[in-house]
């Protein structure tokens, strides 16, 4: 992917695009502010989401120990990897040893994150996503452009178009008069899966929440293919970052009541399914019929993400419960859409969480901090208070300062003349007799018109102009004796 002003003025030309992000983030927004507004307590939830996964990520070695051994005892798996090519070679070879040469998937940021679809293709393995908006995704042969609704920038009659040309390559096709209405699309997108749902001994899932205290994993969605997942395979793997942990079962109660509202619009995600190890049916020590899966396995996913706690400011990235409000409010996601940010985490907490998993070693990852307005709107949705536009900036502090001092960039060469400027009153003076002279070049508003000066055109070709005043305040004060004598206002 090329750098995001580069990628995003690719993206910004398609119009369908934004028409489609523009309607489903306004109705999303919508939905979720209706439902916030019915909770009087709604900025105190907030309060304590932020303080248990500060708790969390302050003692995140000692609740990762807790997990694993609640986990284990309930007859779990637990397998640990440090990078996304340790976990695609553990989920592989599960896969491999239980004779499956095809899994279903649950809707997973985790697996997109290490591209495990892509590793295991070259296992051998067919891995068929079945939450809609993934399903939609992957018969088009495209990328996620959203957290939470990864087709979100399809409409009804591009997923028609997707269906009808592509389903029938991936298993059952689509059937005979399947219409765009939302019916007829879900209808046979749930008879395209229910034959894989019942043929597959083997599922891959993520968890929005892992309870340290038990050992549990929870999982919520709104269509029900999670639940079917976690529920009919023989063999069940769950790929989970070390940052999903929470302590206790009863924090739970605070998360599920801000992430539907956030994610979704919701009261209640209408599936919110938990599992703990394998569940043998019946009571006492003599059970023996396995109620779901014969076998769980989890991989707690670190890649980059114990770098990231490293940072003191830069970790609160890692509170992020992957609800994706902030990317439903932010004005240069809603235009640009997901697939500018090159990352599987787009929109505001892409910019800030990307660069930091990664790196802010390629160009791309430099400039994902600068896709930002710094409006603030992301961090009053955020239900966990992640301070967004504060990491934004302290993100481009460290861009700059790992620039190269030679040769300087225009944007350092002019810090440092308006620093220079700044500091000394006669060079202020001159600069201010200077935006004076400009009052007579250029005119503002939204036909705004600067001479061309080599290395603006592209500053000023999409940005308003304020007119500089014909006159400084501080020439104003001295002439008029601090306003006490008035010959104008000095425009």
């Amino acid at each position: 992917m090329p750098p995001f002003p580069e990628a995003a003025a690719h993206e910004l030309r398609n119009s369908q695009q934004r028409h489609n992000l523009h309607k489903a983030t306004r109705t999303i927004r919508a939905k979720r502010d209706a439902l916030v507004a019915e909770r009087d307590d709604w900025e105190q939830l907030r309060l304590s989401a932020e303080a248990i996964k500060n708790r969390t990520l302050a003692h995140l070695d000692e609740y990762l120990l807790q997990f694993e051994e609640a986990a284990s005892a309930a007859g779990a798996t637990v397998h640990w990897a440090p990078d996304a090519e340790t976990a695609n070679r553990i989920v592989a070879g599960l896969a491999i040893d239980a004779g499956a040469d095809e899994v279903v998937k649950a809707k997973s940021m985790a697996t997109e994150e290490i591209g495990l679809d892509r590793a295991l293709a070259a296992a051998g393995i067919d891995a068929f996503e079945t939450d809609l908006a993934a399903l939609i995704v992957q018969l088009a042969g495209d990328v996620p452009s959203h957290i939470v609704v990864p087709a979100i920038h399809r409409n009804r009659a591009e997923i028609r178009q997707i269906f009808e040309q592509n389903m029938g390559a991936f298993g059952r096709p689509a059937p005979d008069g399947m219409t765009d209405d939302p019916a007829s699309l879900t209808a046979a997108a749930r008879a395209h899966l229910r034959e894989k749902f019942l043929r597959s001994d083997l599922a891959v899932t993520g968890a929005n929440f892992a309870v340290a205290e038990t050992g549990t994993l929870m999982l919520v969605e709104s269509e029900g293919n999670g639940r079917m997942c976690v529920t009919m395979p023989k063999t069940l793997i769950s790929v989970v970052g070390i940052e999903k942990i929470i302590p206790t079962w009863r924090d739970t109660e605070v998360f599920l009541q801000l992430l539907a509202r956030s994610a979704t619009g919701e009261r209640m995600n209408p599936y919110t399914s938990m599992w703990t190890g394998v569940h043998r049916a019946g009571s006492g020590s003599g059970a023996s019929v396995i109620d779901g899966p014969e076998q769980v396995h989890i991989v707690l996913l670190d890649e980059g993400r114990t770098d990231v706690l490293t940072d003191p400011e830069g970790r609160s990235a890692l509170r992020c419960i992957r609800c994706a409000a902030c990317l439903n409010v932010c004005p240069v996601y809603s235009r640009t859409g997901g697939h500018a940010y090159g990352s599987v985490y787009p929109g505001p907490i892409g910019a800030v969480l990307t660069p930091q998993l990664r790196g802010l070693h390629s160009e791309q990852d430099r400039n994902l901090p600068y896709a930002s307005s710094l409006c603030g709107a992301c961090f009053d949705a955020c239900p966990v208070r992640i301070p967004i536009p504060h990491l934004l900036t302290h993100l481009r502090a460290k861009v700059v300062d790992d620039e190269p001092a030679f040769p300087p960039s225009p944007e350092r060469v002019a810090m440092k003349a308006a620093s220079a400027m700044f500091d000394r009153p006669a060079a202020m003076g001159l600069g201010e007799r200077l935006a004076g002279l400009a009052h007579k070049v250029i005119r503002g508003g939204p036909d705004a018109t600067v001479p061309s000066v080599p290395g603006l055109a592209g500053w000023f070709g999409s940005r308003d102009v304020a007119v500089p005043p014909s006159e400084s305040f501080s020439n104003w004060w001295s002439r008029t004796d601090g306003g006490t004598r008035g010959s104008g206002d000095g425009r």
